[in-house]
């Protein structure tokens, strides 16, 4: 059938994006990854750049274990054993060895009771929160939360929706309060590391508010946190937001495979009960195939590979390059938001400038991220710099470098 009637407006949309600088556009594409060489990390070979070598500040792989040898190995020796995918759904015949062992291991290095895996960690936000919210539950959401916390609250259409002001636990508060006087349950729902500044969530605090409150819900309230950026990544351990403020174990804490671990995929941890309702109501679990038992693998000596002296190293180094990044842009005279998190944000506060820095820098070969409006609020527009395991101090040298000649300009 023909959608001439709706072409032009969905052109017209497009334009709008595009003429106000928010479109996104064609994706890079890449064709090939050098090898680390010459006191460099590895380097990145893009479509339509030659043989030019990129420098990429822009991904999750916070420990570059997507190219650790022994991750990759563990993945192919499963293909080999299990086929290239799960071939149904968890509760059909979806569940392989792999998946049952990597969630009790996510169990055991977060100190719970039981893990649950998802396709990605969006889908684990997604489908956890539907089926714990019903017409009697205040949801209570910091306002920086991620895109996966929003859609979900509104998926979920809880009773009530409050938002409070970013990291501000006097509002917190006070929407506790409110929300304790018509509903019944309450979840109080923040990210661990918040994705496009790089601070984060003060845990501890949180949980005591809701410690403190608790007893006016007949229904209890329950704390949620996504720490997608957080575990792995954070942490001298890597156990994430958690481990960083000397917080309790939070009542359920989603965390990604597809960062810090270098694989795909997401989970959840908590209670064993509240693990087993999950499996029986939420639908992006029930309806959707599971990674696939090479992903499960791969991600299973990732954890074990993090949760040992070598990782404990890996994030020593993570720590000293983010270090030397956040000095080097304060020596250099650029704003940034204060933290110790690999996420680094460069607040430019204008799209245009913003876009001419992305291309400043993939002019001198190196990858970045450039954020505006509507992913960050206006007037925050920002380029997201993402250190990484696999950096050097090289590395690091050569970016702020090309930063230093777009200051000078």
């Amino acid at each position: 059938m023909p959608t001439t009637r709706l072409t032009p407006l969905l052109e017209h949309k497009l334009d709008e994006l595009a003429g106000s600088g928010r479109i996104k556009g064609a994706h890079p594409v890449t064709v090939g990854v050098l090898a680390p060489d010459g006191g460099h990390g590895p380097r990145f070979l893009l479509d339509g750049y030659g043989d030019t070598p990129f420098l990429r500040m822009n991904s999750n792989s916070y420990l570059g274990l997507s190219f650790s040898g022994r991750v990759m190995g563990a993945e192919e020796e499963a293909v080999r054993r299990y086929g290239t995918g799960p071939g149904a759904v968890r509760f059909i015949s979806g569940t392989w060895a792999p998946h049952v062992a990597l969630e009790a291991r996510l169990a055991r290095f977060h100190g719970r009771e039981a893990a649950m895996l998802f396709s990605s960690a969006y889908a684990t936000m997604m489908g956890l929160l539907p089926p714990l919210i019903t017409d009697e539950t205040a949801v209570i959401s910091d306002e920086l939360n991620h895109s996966c916390i929003i859609n979900a609250i509104a998926l979920a259409r809880p009773k009530e929706k409050h938002i409070w002001r970013h990291l501000d636990l006097d509002d917190l508060e006070r929407h506790l309060a409110s929300a304790a006087k018509t509903c019944k349950r309450a979840i109080v729902i923040t990210d661990g590391v918040f994705s496009m500044r790089g601070d984060h969530a003060p845990l501890a605090d949180i949980s005591k508010i809701a410690q403190e409150f608790d007893a006016l819900f007949p229904e209890n309230i329950i704390v949620v946190v996504d720490d997608s950026h957080g575990v792995g990544a954070f942490g001298e351990t890597g156990r994430g937001t958690e481990e960083v403020t000397g917080s309790p174990p939070v009542d359920l804490l989603v965390g990604t495979l597809g960062k810090a671990f270098g694989v795909n995929g997401g989970y959840v941890v908590a209670s064993e009960t509240i693990v087993s309702y999950l499996r029986e109501t939420s639908p992006f679990y029930i309806y959707s195939n599971p990674i696939t038992p090479g992903e499960a693998e791969a991600a299973l000596v990732a954890v074990d590979g993090l949760d040992s002296e070598e990782g404990r190293a890996l994030l020593a180094h993570l720590r000293a390059m983010t270090g030397r990044f956040r000095e080097g842009l304060r020596q250099l005279g650029f704003e940034t938001v204060r933290g110790e998190h690999p996420v680094v944000p460069l607040l430019v506060r204008n799209t245009e400038r913003t876009a001419r820095l992305v291309e400043h820098l993939r002019q001198h070969a190196i990858l970045a991220t450039g954020l505006n409006y509507p992913v960050v609020p206006k007037g925050e527009e920002e380029i997201r710099f993402q250190i990484s395991a696999d950096h050097t101090t090289g590395d690091i040298d050569q970016a702020l470098s090309a930063l230093s000649s777009f200051a000078d300009n």
